[in-house]
This record gives C-alpha cells, structure tokens and sequence, in this order.
C-alpha cells in the first residue's frame, strides 16, 4: 500500500522525478520524461505495479530525512539498536538519459538492508524481462523501454521473473551504491556512473542555483524549498512548468477527482512569472515565457488550456483500469481531457504575462505583437458566452465571473502593451470592450445579498478566485465591493484554510462541476487569501493565513494541492506548482522590499 501523499519526498533531474516515501520506496518514476508512462506505479495501486523499495531489514519509516542543504539530494537515516544507516537518494541533472542513483552509508554499528526492484512499464502494466549482465549488473527489457540496475561491490543481487532482490549489509564507514537508468530498448547502455562524482556535481548544481535567490526575508527556507521544487517541475529542455510530478492522486479520499497533472496550464503562467522574476531567476522566467509564445502560436481558436511539456496538444484522457488507484480512489486517469474544454480565463493569463514580462524589460518579437492582436480579436467575438472556467468543470458551461474578469484582464494588457509598442489599431474597440465587461461584471457578477462577487452570474454561491480581484488592478484593494468580498471569503474557511467554492456533500452530484464528493482546501486559495487581507491592511490576519499552510508542509518542506482540515492529511497531485509559486508571491507580497521586487533593468517585475 502507498504511503500517506505528505509522506514522499522528491528528486529530480529537471526532465522527470521521482517520489520516494518515507520507507525508503521509490513508488513513483516516468522515464524518460515528466509525462511519459510511469515504470513504478507503485503510488496509484501497490508494489506489483512497479516499486523499488531499500531499507533496514523490518521495513519501517525512517527515524529523520532532509535535503542536504538547498539541493534536491534527500537523505533518510534509519536508527536501531544495531546500528545507523543512512541512504542519499538522488537524480543527477540530466546528460544523457535519466538515472536514479542510491548510495547507503553506515553511520555506526552494523545494519542489513534489504531492496527489492520490480520496474513495470506503460503505468505499471507491463512486466519486462530481466537477466544479469555481469555479476553487479542487471538489464531489464520490455518494448520500448529498458533500464539497467548497477550494484557497488558488497551487494547481493537474485533474480527472478517477478522482481530483483537485494541485500547488503553496512558497517561503520562502509558504503554501498546503486544506479538505476532508463534508456530506449533499441539504444547501447548507458556508461556506469561515477557516484561520487554525480553527487558532487548535483550538490554544486543545486549550491550555484539557489545562490541567486533576492529574498531575505522571514521563512527564507520555505521560500528556497518552494523555488527548488519549481525548478525541479520545469522541462529543462522547453522550459515549460509542469502543475506538479504525479497523476490521480485524489482530491478526496476515495473519490472520482483524480487527474493528471503532468502537463503545463496556461493559467498558471503569470503567477509563476511573477514568482520568478521577483525570486531572482530570470533566465527561467524567459525560458517559460518562451514556452509559453509557442505553445499559443497559431490560430487563438485553437489555445488549450493545457499542453505537454514540449508545447504538444493531444493529450487524450484515458482510464487505467488495471491500477485500483491511491487508497481506492477511482478511476484511475491519464491524460487530460480538460485540454478540449473552452476556457475564457486563459487568454487574460496570456496577455497578462507578455505584459509582466515586458514591465520586467523583456524584449518582444514582432510576431508576438501580431499574436497578442489575434488573442484580443478572438476574445472580442467569444466573452459573452459561457465557459467551462478556471476550475474545469465537467458540467455545464456557465457565465464564471472570474472567466470575465480575466476577458477584462486580457482588453486591459493588450490596451498598455498598445502604449508600449505605439499601435494604434483596434484601441478604441478594446477600450469599448474593456468598459463593457466591467459594467457587466459589476452588475451581473455581484449579489448584493451575498455582499459579494460570486461565481458565476445570478449564482447564490462565492468563489475563491475573487480574492484575485485587487492583485489584477479589476477594482482597488480600497473599494467597498472589494473589502466586502474579502470579507465574505471567511464563509469558505474551513479550520483555517480556504476552499475554491461552497463545500459539496458526499455521494451528491456537484451542481457546478459535474462531479461525486468531496474535496479537500485548496492550498493556493488559502495563499490568494493572505494577499488580498494584505492588500486591504489586515496585515496580522494575512501572516497568520500565511503562516498557517507553511505548518502543514511535509517533514521535507512539500506541498500537494489541497489539504483535509479534518483528517489533517494532504491531498491532490504533489508536489504542487502553484502551491509553492503561492507561496513565493505571498511571501513577497507580505515581506518582500521594494529592492527584492524590481528586475536588473529597474522595472517592477510584480504581475
């Protein structure tokens, strides 16, 4: 059985990652990229559906585990009455294909390790063939795929049909490595590593990144952690952010909200510049704007929400119906059909990022300004219909008033990127168009019985996302609809964190998304809270909402998507982009100076 979601830690190489819980099990691994079929699935079912597990003999959690230092090497020690063991788990940043590379070390007495590999392809379905290469070698085979386990002098290597069992023993000052490498069938293996070697680079790799971080304010750790862990969930070769490593993982225990989060969202793209550019790190903030203008490229008809971490678009959704899911949460889903849905919001995210990024002094290329003029003619034809919205429902499409607002979004970037670049052409329309979605929006998007913007037009429920409205310049911190609406927001608290909308009964039908059950607090909700206090100068409230997600971070600083005041457990897809790029922002929005918010060139590089 998997371990609770707060119970795994993360290594990466800035192509893929992999998920190792606190019994030293790697239960979740894709190879070679973030969005590849899994080879231990181990996580959405059990230990035949992929799993490399190594620790001391009894098989339990370990006594501590950190990264060492910044980095993303993780380190787990195991204590006993016998002896002290620790085991560095890590990936190197990749050269040539993607390895996992364990090194156990004996801090003092003796200890017995036992591991066991069982690599299962395409999601944990397909079983390969192993055969030993040499006596500390194993080649493992199945269609497309292969991989080679290598084993340091002093361990014990049988195998099987069904799995590759290990067993070592360690002393004092002893050391044991093992690399695991995934290469296409058709290619030669690739060369054994050199460990120390691949430490060493990986930890100076990690040591020279976070060096350029411009924060020094309170929670400066949580704040490296969060940044590492978005640089560990971007496709080093495209630059493209995945919303977070894993897929399926519920939102409810045992229910039918699972999906895969393995792929970019456009909507997520100006709160991650933003994130970027404040923290210091512009090169990957370019990198994901790049990412960002050539995924979009071509007809605005044809934008996703959605797309692979190489700019693909076919993304089909389909279930997995071989793996009974995490703690029986089904179906079991890969793939996104979320990518067909028509979401409004997404052209204001778009715009909105061009236009932070050239505030931060971001040359831009003439066809982006013709792609910008497209964008804005496409939503001209489209804002007044309705929409599936930033939550992706799967019910029906309904007038979302964060949808129109983010159309406002998208008329008013456009209309200051117009300034910037001296054009002339359509401006008056877009102005029109501008005044005519914050007349509705205001008229058609607020109740006054509620005292509140609310979810969608006519709607008799609120909706997290207005607690955005201040940070997008939509209405001032200081009008009375604003202060209002934050106020409302304290109807969606649950023990302290902020739900997305109106809570749902277990085993009903949810009016709006289409779905059965629950769900838990989502994080970024709880974050876009802090703000919007903060913005209205109920400063102490907002530190404490702030200072109350960090409470609930994993033992090695890590957050999924949601969190369930009541069970107090994480919940969703993890480790989670937004969460952790939340957190940045807050975290500036709250303590930030002034010097730590403006770019190299003296421009505000703040969304």
């Amino acid at each position: 059985m998997a371990g609770r979601i707060e119970d795994y830690a993360l290594i990466g190489d800035l192509e893929t990652a992999a998920l190792i819980g606190t019994d030293g099990a790697v239960d979740w691994w894709c190879a070679p990229r973030f969005d590849s079929p899994a080879c231990f699935a181990a996580l959405l079912g059990d230990e035949s559906h992929g799993q490399w597990s190594l620790a001391p003999v009894g098989n339990r959690p370990c006594n501590r585990r950190s990264y060492r230092g910044d980095s993303l090497v993780l380190e787990s020690v195991w204590e006993s009455v016998s002896g002290t063991v620790r085991i560095t788990d890590f990936m190197p940043p990749r050269q040539r294909t993607p390895q996992i590379i364990r090194l156990v070390e004996g801090v003092a007495g003796r200890v017995d390790l036992h591991g066991e590999l069982r690599m299962r392809f395409n999601h944990g379905s397909v079983m390969p063939w192993s055969r030993r290469v040499d006596s500390r070698t194993v080649a493992i085979v199945a269609g497309p795929d292969a991989a080679h386990l290598r084993c340091g002098p002093g361990a014990e290597i049988t195998v099987t049909d069904e799995r590759i069992t290990l067993d070592v023993s360690v002393t004092a000052g002893q050391s044991v490595s093992f690399a695991l490498g995934w290469s296409p069938s058709h290619a030669a293996a690739p060369p054994a590593p050199d460990v120390e070697g691949e430490l060493t680079r990986t930890l100076a790799f990690w040591d020279e990144w976070t060096s350029h971080l411009r924060y020094d304010g309170p929670h400066r750790e949580a704040v490296i952690r969060s940044l590492v862990t978005l640089k560990a969930l971007t496709y080093e070769p495209t630059g493209g952010v995945i919303a977070a490593a894993t897929a399926s993982l519920p939102e409810y225990i045992g229910g039918q909200r699972n999906w895969d989060y393995r792929f970019c969202w456009l909507r997520d793209s100006t709160f991650t510049l933003s994130c970027l550019l404040r923290s210091g790190y512009r090169r990957e903030a370019l990198a994901w704007k790049d990412w960002l203008v050539r995924a979009v490229a071509g007809d605005p008809a044809d934008l996703q929400p959605l797309y692979g971490v190489g700019g693909q678009r076919n993304l089909p959704e389909i279930r997995a119906d071989w793996l009974p899911g995490y703690e029986g949460s089904r179906p079991v889903r890969f793939g996104n059909a979320a990518v067909d849905q028509f979401q409004l919001d997404i052209y204001g995210e778009v715009l909105s990022t061009i236009y932070s990024a050239v505030r931060a002094g971001v040359a831009i290329d003439p066809h982006v300004w013709s792609l910008m003029a497209s964008l804005l003619e496409y939503v001209e034809k489209r804002w007044q219909e309705p929409d599936e919205g930033i939550w992706e429902v799967r019910g029906p499409r309904r007038h979302f008033v964060h949808s129109k607002i983010m159309a406002w979004v998208a008329a008013d970037r456009a209309l200051r990127l117009a300034r910037v670049a001296g054009l002339r052409t359509s401006v008056r329309r877009w102005q029109a168009m501008r005044r005519d979605l914050r007349n509705e929006v205001c008229a058609r998007g607020w109740s006054d019985e509620q005292q509140s913007f609310v979810q969608y037009y006519g709607a008799g429920r609120i909706d997290a996302t207005a607690l955005l409205i201040p940070r997008l310049g939509f209405l001032p911190a200081s009008d009375p609809r604003v202060l209002s609406t934050v106020e409302a927001m304290g109807r969606l608290d649950d023990r302290g964190f902020i739900r997305r909308y109106a809570d749902v009964d277990n085993g009903e039908v949810h009016e709006v998304d289409g779905l059965d059950g629950a769900e838990g607090a989502f994080l970024a909700c709880t974050f876009w809270y802090a703000d919007a206090l903060s913005m209205t100068g109920r400063q102490a409230e907002a530190r404490t909402a702030f200072e109350r997600v960090l409470d609930i971070r994993n033992d090695v600083g890590l957050l999924a998507e949601e969190w369930d005041p009541h069970t107090g457990r994480q919940l969703g897809n993890t480790p989670q982009a937004l969460s952790h790029v939340a957190l940045v922002n807050t975290a500036f929005t709250l303590f930030g100076t002034r010097r730590h918010d403006r770019s190299p060139t003296g421009r505000s590089a703040v969304a």
